[in-house]
């Protein structure tokens, strides 16, 4: 029997399946997004195709410059994450379908494994996730650590929900309601823009892109797009939540409990009287 190939991660140089997307040992990426103009494989790490040269990703503000840029200057942005997470937490956040491993220590009764950035790999295994599974594994630990105040280790795991994100073949209009909130987070406000208003492309009214689209444009001092973001999320709101999108549902993808609150804030920015 032909044994399965095996590919050293860019990291820990770890051996892992050719198949594989992620070390299981920590975390890493084993390969980088394809390319947006041509669609060709890239390496992890690498900036530009080696196909056509285009750029594989827009530049990014580091996390340790940014996160005082976020507080500062879009401060109901700190609170739109803040809310995700506690969202995440009561049963309206968004875990990968059929994902009910612990990100934090193997199940019950489970013996430990090697110790990764996740946990131990007997309880995590992101290589053996679906692409969408593993980024929001992720972009639930992201959010975790911010809501805790440990920036170092939301800056730890952003990197790698950044690139996990960019492994779907195709995003959903909740997956990029994700990803934006993720590049805002890493103060990449025109990243963020324009994640969510290519969800806005798909449908105009999606709360949720709505308010991704109208923070970004207050992360990059865009007072009168925020307003007309917020503006039209207020218009639309009440036919919109009735719309019976998965994402707006109580059920395990779906952000019920955000929505009203994402409407209080677009109300409260629209009365403040800003441009």
């Amino acid at each position: 029997m032909t044994p399965a190939a095996e590919v050293p991660c860019p990291r820990c140089q770890h051996p892992e399946s050719a198949t594989a997307n992620f070390c299981s040992r920590c975390g890493g990426a084993l390969r980088g997004p394809p390319c947006p103009a041509c669609d060709a494989p890239a390496e992890a790490g690498d900036r530009f195709c080696t196909q056509c040269g285009k750029a594989l990703r827009a530049k990014r503000v580091p996390f340790s410059a940014s996160s005082n840029r976020v507080a500062v200057a879009a401060g109901v942005l700190v609170t739109l994450l803040l809310v995700v997470v506690l969202v995440v937490r009561i049963g309206g956040g968004a875990s990968g379908p059929g994902d009910q491993r612990s990100s934090s220590g193997p199940a019950d009764g489970a013996p430990g494994g090697s110790p990764t950035p996740l946990g131990p790999t007997s309880a995590v295994d992101l290589g053996s996730m679906t692409e969408r599974q593993a980024a929001t594994l992720l972009f639930n630990r992201v959010m975790g650590n911010v809501e805790a105040g440990n920036l170092a280790e939301a800056a730890r795991f952003l990197p790698m929900a950044l690139a996990a994100y960019d492994r779907i073949p195709a995003l959903s209009l909740d997956d990029r309601f994700h990803l934006s909130l993720l590049h805002a987070q890493a103060g990449d406000g025109a990243s963020a823009l324009v994640v969510a208003e290519a969800g806005l492309a798909v449908r105009p009214t999606h709360l949720l892109c709505l308010a991704a689209a109208a923070e970004a444009a207050i992360l990059l001092g865009d007072e009168a797009k925020a307003r007309a973001h917020y503006q039209t999320l207020v218009d639309v709101y009440e036919e919109e939540s009735r719309a019976g999108l998965e994402e707006y549902g109580t059920g395990e993808a779906g952000h019920a409990n955000l929505l009203p609150l994402l409407l209080g804030e677009a109300a409260e920015y629209l009365a403040s009287g800003r441009p």
